[in-house]
C-alpha cells in the first residue's frame, strides 16, 4: 500500500473497503463446505470464488476471473481486446448462485454464463444466449435458467438445450427480473423461482407499458441521444406484475389475485410447501401472504398483515420451516417481533431486524436490544429463542447443515472477522485481505438528550482537552432506509474521521424514523420525513454540547449529506439558519413528487390525496429563506435520484436571488465516492466555517 495515500484515494481503491474482505457466504447441506467471494487482495478490483473445508479451514480457489477471461482459447482480436478490457476494468465475479447441494455454482463474466463444479471441477463457459443475467441452477443441478434480453431462458448444466421458456409478449413487458419498485423499494432482487424438483419454475411477468418514460442525457456528450427509462414516480402508475407457473416446455398457468387491490408483489417463492406469493395494497396498509395451488394457479389466503400507516417489509420474510411452519413478523406496541405460526416468539424490547436463514426448523435472524449493535439469534421448537453473540457490534451470518458462518464488526476493532461455527469445535476464521485503513478512528458512541438520540462523535487524532473549541460538522443520513450510528467500523465511520482530520468535531446521529428503535419511532416520520428528521438533528446536536461542555463551537455548524441526508443538509440551512451555518447537500431530494412510487408513497401517501404532505417534506418554497451558504452537489446519471432535484431547486434559488454553489457530477449516478469529490466538499466547509486547513 502507497505510504502517502491518503484516506478518500484508499477509498476508491478498496471500493470502500470492500476488497478482500470476504462474502456471500454458501453452506453446503452438510454444513462441510463453505463457498465465498473474496479478491485476491485489499486493492484487486477482481471478485474470485473460494471454497473452505469447515473441519479443517483450507481454502480452496475455484475460480479467478482474470485466469478465465485469458483463457487458452483462440478468439478473435476483437473479443481478445473485450475480454481483457473486461479483466483490467470489471469486478469479477459479483454474485453466484448454487443448486441444492452446493456442488454446482453459476455466475456471469464480461456477459457471459459460466458454471464451476465445487468439489474441484474446471470452471466452464456455456455457450448461452449473451448478455445473461441472474443465473441459477435449478436445485437437483441438471440445468441453469437465466436471462437475457426480457427473456427467461434455460440450458442444460452440460451447455446443450438452450432455449426459451418465457418470451416477451409486448414491447415493454419481460420475464424473470426485479422491477424498479421491487428492487429499489420491497428488498426482491429476484423475478423467478425454481420449483424443489427442479421441474418447473415460478417466473414474474413485467409489463411497463403503463409506466411513465423519463429521459437521462448525459450534457457532456451532445452527440448521444438520452436513454428512455420507466420511472414510476409518486401518483403515476406502477408496473403490472403477474406470476406464472412455468414448465420447461414453456406453458404457462397464471396466480391468480386481485392485482388490482394488491398491485404490489413484494415476494414470492417455491419451498418444499408449493409456491407462495405475499402482496401489497397500493396504500402499503394491508399485505396478503398467498399460497399457490401448483397444478391450478389458484391462491387462498396463508395470513393477512394491516398497519393503520404502513406493513413494514422484512428482509428475508416470509418463510417456512422444513415442518411447515410460517414465519413472519408482528409490530405490538413498540416492539418488532419474530413470529412462528402467527405467535411471537421473540421477547419485548429485542428488535427484529432481518431472517437469515432457515435451516431444517432452526430459524438464523438478527435482532437488536440496543439500537447500535445487531446481535444474532436463533429460534427453535425445542429451545425457544436464543442470543447467540455476545460481543458488542454488528454481526451478520447464516447457518446450515449445523454450521454457523459469522461476520462481525465492532467500532474497537479494525476491520470484519469471519468465523465458521460448529458444534464441538473450535472456530475455524475465513482470511480477510482487506487493506487497514490509514485512519484510526476516535469515535464515542452516546445517548443525548431527554430521546436518548444515538449519536456517533468524531474528534480529530490531534485534539486534546483544554484545546479552543471546535466548529463542527453534522454528517447524517438519518433516513428510514439505514442506520449510520452502529457500533462498527465501516467506511463511512473512516470519512467522519477524515473529516474530524480537517478541524472538525465531527457529529453522527440517527433520529426520528431510522430503524432499530421499534415500529413506533419508526412510524414518526409518517406524513412528514424531513421535519421530525431536522428536529433530531438539532436535539442531538445540543444534547451533545450539554454532555462534552467546551468541546463544540455552535456558532459554526456545518452540515453535509448525500441522498436522504443531502435533503437533510439543505433543510437544516433554508429552515434552520440560527442553527446551521453552512451545507453540502448531495443528490438531495427536493421535490418529493420526482420520487419513485412505493417508497415515498410508504410515508406521505397517495400525492392527490395528500398534497400538504408533498409540500411539508419538499424544499422549493423554502429558496427564498436561503441566507447560508449551501453547495448542491448531485451526479448527472443519476436514475435513484434524478438531478431534476437539484437542478429545480437551484432555480428557485436563483429567481429568489439566493446565492448559492451548484456542482454537477457528468457521468456520476447515485452513489459517488471519489477523493476530489470528498476535497471539494472539505474545501466549501472550511471557507465558510472558517476552518484552517492542517496537513494530513
Amino acid at each position: 500500500m502507497p505510504t502517502t495515500l491518503t484516506l478518500p484515494e484508499q477509498l476508491v481503491r478498496t471500493r470502500r473497503f470492500t476488497a478482500g474482505l470476504p462474502g456471500r457466504f454458501t453452506i453446503a447441506p452438510d454444513g462441510g463446505t463453505v463457498l465465498y467471494l473474496r479478491t485476491r487482495t485489499g486493492a484487486d478490483p477482481v471478485g474470485c470464488l473460494w471454497a473452505l473445508d469447515a473441519g479443517t479451514g483450507a481454502e480452496r480457489l475455484l475460480c479467478d476471473p482474470a485466469e478465465l477471461l485469458a483463457g487458452p482459447e483462440q478468439l478473435s482480436e476483437a473479443e481478445r481486446v473485450r475480454r481483457e478490457r473486461a479483466r483490467q476494468g470489471g469486478a469479477g465475479i459479483v454474485s453466484y448462485a448454487t443448486d441444492h447441494a452446493a456442488a454446482l455454482a453459476a455466475f456471469t463474466l464480461s456477459g457471459e454464463l459460466w458454471t464451476v463444479d465445487t468439489a474441484g471441477g474446471a470452471a466452464r463457459r456455456l455457450p448461452a444466449e449473451a448478455p445473461v443475467v441472474d443465473p441459477r441452477p435449478d436445485p437437483t443441478g441438471r440445468r441453469i435458467a437465466y436471462l437475457s434480453g426480457g427473456a427467461l431462458r434455460v440450458i442444460e448444466a452440460d451447455g446443450t438445450g438452450d432455449r426459451p421458456l418465457a418470451l416477451p409478449d409486448g414491447p415493454e413487458v419481460s420475464f424473470g427480473r426485479a422491477e424498479h419498485v421491487a428492487a429499489e423499494s420491497t428488498h426482491r432482487q429476484r423475478g423467478y423461482w425454481w420449483a424443489p424438483d427442479g421441474e418447473r419454475l415460478l417466473v414474474a411477468r413485467v409489463d411497463e407499458s403503463r409506466v411513465q418514460l423519463w429521459y437521462l442525457a448525459d450534457p457532456a456528450e451532445p452527440a448521444t441521444p438520452p436513454r428512455a427509462l420507466r420511472y414510476p414516480s409518486v401518483g403515476t402508475a406502477n408496473a403490472e406484475v403477474s406470476l406464472w407457473l412455468t414448465a420447461l416446455d414453456g406453458t404457462r398457468t397464471e396466480l391468480r389475485w386481485d392485482r388490482t387491490a394488491f398491485e404490489y408483489l413484494i415476494a414470492a417463492g417455491w419451498d418444499g410447501h408449493g409456491p407462495f406469493a405475499e402482496v401489497q395494497s397500493r396504500d402499503q396498509r394491508t399485505a396478503r401472504l398467498l399460497a399457490a395451488d401448483p397444478a391450478t394457479g389458484a391462491t387462498e389466503l396463508l395470513h393477512e398483515r394491516t398497519d393503520p400507516h404502513w406493513v413494514q417489509l422484512v428482509r428475508g420474510l416470509p418463510a417456512r420451516t422444513a415442518g411447515g411452519l410460517l414465519l413472519g413478523s408482528a409490530d405490538l406496541g413498540d416492539t418488532r417481533h419474530l413470529t412462528v405460526a402467527g405467535e411471537p416468539v421473540t421477547a419485548a424490547g429485542v428488535q427484529l431486524r432481518e431472517v437469515l436463514s432457515v435451516d431444517g426448523e432452526t430459524v438464523l435472524f438478527a435482532a437488536s436490544e440496543e439500537p447500535t449493535e445487531i446481535q444474532l439469534w436463533s429460534w427453535d421448537p425445542e429451545h425457544g429463542a436464543r442470543r447467540l453473540t455476545e460481543e458488542p457490534g454488528v454481526h451478520h451470518g447464516t447457518r446450515r447443515g449445523g454450521t454457523l458462518v459469522t461476520s462481525s464488526g465492532a467500532l474497537r476493532r479494525a476491520g470484519r472477522g469471519s468465523l465458521v461455527r460448529r458444534a464441538g469445535a473450535a472456530p475455524v476464521e475465513i482470511a480477510s485481505v482487506a487493506e487497514p485503513a490509514v485512519l484510526e478512528p476516535r469515535a464515542e458512541l452516546l445517548a443525548v438528550g431527554p430521546r436518548g438520540l444515538r449519536t456517533l462523535l468524531v474528534l480529530p487524532s490531534w485534539h486534546r482537552a483544554g484545546d479552543p473549541p471546535l466548529p463542527v460538522l453534522l454528517d447524517p443520513y438519518a433516513g428510514p432506509a439505514m442506520q449510520k450510528v452502529v457500533n462498527d467500523r465501516n467506511w463511512a465511520v473512516l470519512v467522519s474521521q477524515w473529516f474530524a482530520e480537517q478541524g472538525f468535531a465531527v457529529l453522527v446521529a440517527d433520529g426520528a424514523g431510522v430503524p432499530g428503535r421499534g415500529p413506533r419511532w419508526e412510524r414518526e416520520v409518517y406524513g412528514d420525513t424531513v421535519g421530525p428528521a431536522l428536529d433530531d438533528q438539532v436535539a442531538a446536536l445540543h444534547g451533545t454540547a450539554e454532555r462534552r461542555p467546551g468541546l463544540l463551537d455552535l456558532d459554526r455548524v456545518g452540515i453535509r449529506g448525500w441522498s436522504f441526508s443531502g435533503t437533510l443538509a439543505a433543510a437544516a440551512v433554508l429552515r434552520r439558519p440560527d442553527v446551521f451555518h453552512a451545507a453540502v447537500a448531495g443528490a438531495a431530494v427536493t421535490d418529493q413528487r420526482l420520487y419513485d412510487t412505493h417508497w415515498r408513497e410508504r410515508f406521505l401517501g397517495h400525492p392527490d390525496e395528500h398534497p400538504e404532505r408533498y409540500e411539508a417534506s419538499s424544499l422549493l418554497r423554502d429558496a427564498p429563506a436561503l441566507s447560508r451558504p449551501l453547495l448542491l452537489v448531485h451526479g448527472l446519471a443519476d436514475d435513484n435520484v434524478w438531478a431534476a432535484n437539484t437542478l429545480r431547486l437551484s432555480a428557485a434559488l436563483l429567481a429568489a436571488g439566493r446565492p448559492h454553489e451548484v456542482l454537477p457530477l457528468s457521468g456520476v449516478t447515485h452513489a459517488a465516492v471519489s477523493a476530489p469529490l470528498l476535497d471539494h466538499q472539505a474545501g466549501f466547509l472550511r471557507r465558510h466555517l472558517g476552518v484552517v486547513e492542517r496537513p494530513l
